[in-house]
Parts: structure tokens; C-alpha cells; sequence
């Protein structure tokens, strides 16, 4: 088995025994979700039914309401807790106009019809798919002929000195291994989508001790969920000798904490379709959104 590989059910109950307090940390994840929605602005789509898969407690989904009016926003996520936080986000107005639903849901089995999503935008999800070509091929399979995929996920230089620590104590793997760019935009080539943008950035958060970092990880959800991680509780001296070796990273009076950002955006091919220009609508109807999603057997 590849030490790296992801245990879904870890992840699903992390992220659910953190969705209460997950906004009081999720910094990053807003201020790369706000990058997402300021790269919506510089492309011409009207969407009528937005998926936003990972959406968590809502932040994007809500954004995504208020900039596309006419739209249909369906908020999917592995965790049933992250939903219920997100459904309490949205106004009454919005719910009684039917215009936002949740969805529990996989990326890598998504419950959609085929061609059936206008937009499908995912912030910070993807690093924690088991198989990422088959989560393109999803994505691929329920967009619509000229839809749009926008994503971001984290790169191989995340957390590297947390990573880099650890390594000086045991062979446990205590950081998930995170896909290059490269190899994403091979995938998403590689499952037939069209006019590929790829680019990435670094975000540097600080701390004054590891036990920050660490917290800040816990309450996110962002356990490790690899299968090479012990299964017992990190003993205390095992602790001290990665902390002091972090404090190698230390400058100006901080310890840091890297995030390497991919950010993705491509096309569904269109087939004798040409996406709406200015000024024109695409909307859908509450009975097309409902057949869209489809009804799992318990």
C-alpha cells in the first residue's frame, strides 16, 4: 500500500468533528477563495447551475449566490457537519427562492447527472481526492459542453517545514505528499478538457511556537489522514525533537509555515455550443436541478 495514500472515512470524520469552529481558522481558505472569485470577474460565463464541491461552511457557495443573481448554487462536501454550517450561512430569501441546496458528497463519485453543471468550482478540495484523474473525470463527465472547471489545491512546498521536521524524528509520514502542477495539468489535459490555465503562488503563515501551527491544523480538520501515519499518540519526546527542529526555520522572531497554491481553470469542449455572451442568460429550472442530482440507495 502507498504510505501516502488517503484514508476518506479519517477525513470525513475530521472534518466533521471540526466544522463548528473551522471558520475561526480558515484564513487561507478565504483569502484563496476571494483570489478564486476575483479570477471569476476577467471571464465572461453566466451560469445557471453552479456546484461548488468541498464547499465546507458555505463561504464560497454564499459569494457565488451573490455574484450570479439568475444562478442555481448546489453546496457539496464530504462532511454532513461542514453542510449544516454552511445551510445556516445563507439568507431566508435565498432558501425560499430555492436557489441553494446541499449535497453530501465525493468528489471521486459525484451524485450528478451527466452534463448537467454550468460551473464547477472547488477551492482547496482536491489534495484530498485518493485518485486525482478519477476526480477530473467526474468533474469532466457532469459539465456541461461549454462549462467551466476553476479549482485550487495545495502544491508539493506545502507545509514543507513541518515536513522536513518530523523527518528528523521517525519514518512516519505526517504531512500528505501533494501534487505538482504539472502532473495536475497533465491530468486535466489528459481527461479531454480544453484551454487549460495553470499557475501557482506561496503564502507564508507565522507563529510563535509549532503548538500554534499544530492547533491551527487540528481545528481546521487537517488531520493526517495517510496510511504510513502512527496510529498511536506522538509521545512527548518525540514532539520536543521535531519542535526543536523547526526552530532551524525560525526568522525575525517567527517560525513559518509555507503554503504552496495551484490554481486551475479550464473548459468542458463544446459540441456545436457556443458559452452565453454578454448579455445573455443560462439558467436553470428547480425540476432540471433536482434530476441533476441523483438519488443514491442507502
Amino acid at each position: 500500500m502507498n504510505r501516502y495514500q488517503l484514508d476518506k472515512q479519517q477525513i470525513q470524520r475530521s472534518f466533521n468533528r471540526a466544522a463548528a469552529r473551522y471558520d475561526e481558522v480558515a484564513v487561507l481558505q478565504r483569502e484563496v477563495g476571494g483570489r478564486m472569485l476575483e479570477r471569476m470577474e476577467l471571464i465572461r460565463h453566466q451560469p445557471g447551475l453552479i456546484l461548488d464541491i468541498g464547499a465546507g461552511t458555505g463561504y464560497c457557495s454564499h459569494s457565488l449566490l451573490q455574484r450570479y443573481r439568475k444562478a442555481v448554487v448546489v453546496s457539496a462536501d464530504l462532511s454532513p457537519a461542514m453542510l449544516r454550517i454552511a445551510a445556516g450561512r445563507g439568507s431566508v430569501w435565498e432558501r425560499w427562492r430555492r436557489r441553494h441546496f446541499f449535497v453530501t458528497a465525493d468528489m471521486e463519485q459525484l451524485p450528478f447527472a451527466d452534463a448537467c453543471v454550468d460551473l464547477l468550482f472547488s477551492n482547496l478540495t482536491l489534495q484530498w481526492c485518493l485518485d486525482l484523474k478519477r476526480a477530473f473525470s467526474e468533474i469532466r463527465r457532469i459539465l456541461k459542453p461549454g462549462g467551466l472547471l476553476m479549482f485550487s489545491t495545495f502544491g508539493p512546498d506545502t507545509l514543507k517545514e513541518l515536513r522536513e521536521s518530523w523527518r528528523t524524528v521517525d519514518d512516519y509520514t505526517h504531512v500528505s505528499a501533494f501534487a505538482d502542477m504539472h502532473d495536475i495539468g497533465d491530468l486535466v489535459l489528459g481527461c479531454q478538457f480544453a484551454d487549460p490555465v495553470m499557475d501557482s503562488e506561496q503564502f507564508t503563515l507565522t507563529y510563535s511556537e509549532v503548538r500554534e501551527l499544530m492547533w491551527d491544523l487540528k481545528t481546521l480538520g487537517a488531520h493526517n489522514a495517510t496510511a504510513g501515519r502512527q496510529r498511536s499518540l506522538t509521545g512527548k519526546q518525540r514532539f520536543a525533537r521535531m519542535t526543536e527542529a523547526y526552530e532551524n526555520h525560525r526568522r525575525e522572531g517567527v517560525l513559518p509555515a509555507t503554503y504552496e497554491v495551484i490554481y486551475g481553470h479550464a473548459w468542458a469542449p463544446e459540441l456545436c455550443v457556443s458559452r452565453p455572451g454578454k448579455g445573455e442568460e443560462n439558467t436553470v429550472s428547480l425540476a432540471q436541478m433536482r434530476s441533476a442530482i441523483r438519488r443514491r440507495n442507502p
